[in-house]
């Protein structure tokens, strides 16, 4: 897969860095749920304090079919482990946080729809090992 230029954009006084292939054409890994994603986005954004967060976004068409969160809760922690640290060594990203997100459909960053079932996990990154936050 080619490499893709870098988008910069403001949003909400954030400077977002949009390296992201073209939506849902990157395949994500295999993941404990069995569920099967597509990577939709992945950027970097500058929180007012500093820390840098990149945002990993997939779509999972069967959570539209009543997956409940316990079954791909153990997805989140695979997918920051073995795909977002990963890409963010290979795209030199440093970043502090790691946001993983999973939805029914793609939706642009920052909209909700009460039809699109999202699940969101948050990631510190020490020692280049994700560690969980939670919301």
């Amino acid at each position: 897969m080619g490499r893709t230029n870098p988008v910069f954009a403001a949003l909400w006084g954030c400077l977002l860095v949009n390296a992201a292939t073209a939506a849902g054409q990157e395949e994500a890994p295999a993941v404990p749920s069995g569920l099967h994603l597509k990577l939709q986005e992945f950027f970097v954004d500058t929180q007012p304090d500093g820390l840098r967060v990149g945002r990993f976004r997939f779509v999972a068409p069967a959570l539209a079919e009543g997956v409940a969160f316990a079954r791909v809760e153990e997805d989140f922690a695979a997918l920051c482990t073995g795909y977002a640290l990963p890409y963010l060594a290979r795209e030199q990203q440093d970043v502090g946080q790691v946001v993983i997100s999973l939805a029914s459909k793609p939706l642009e960053f920052g909209e909700s729809d009460p039809s699109v079932v999202q699940f969101f996990e948050a990631f510190q990154i020490e020692n280049a090992q994700c560690k969980w936050e939670g919301f």
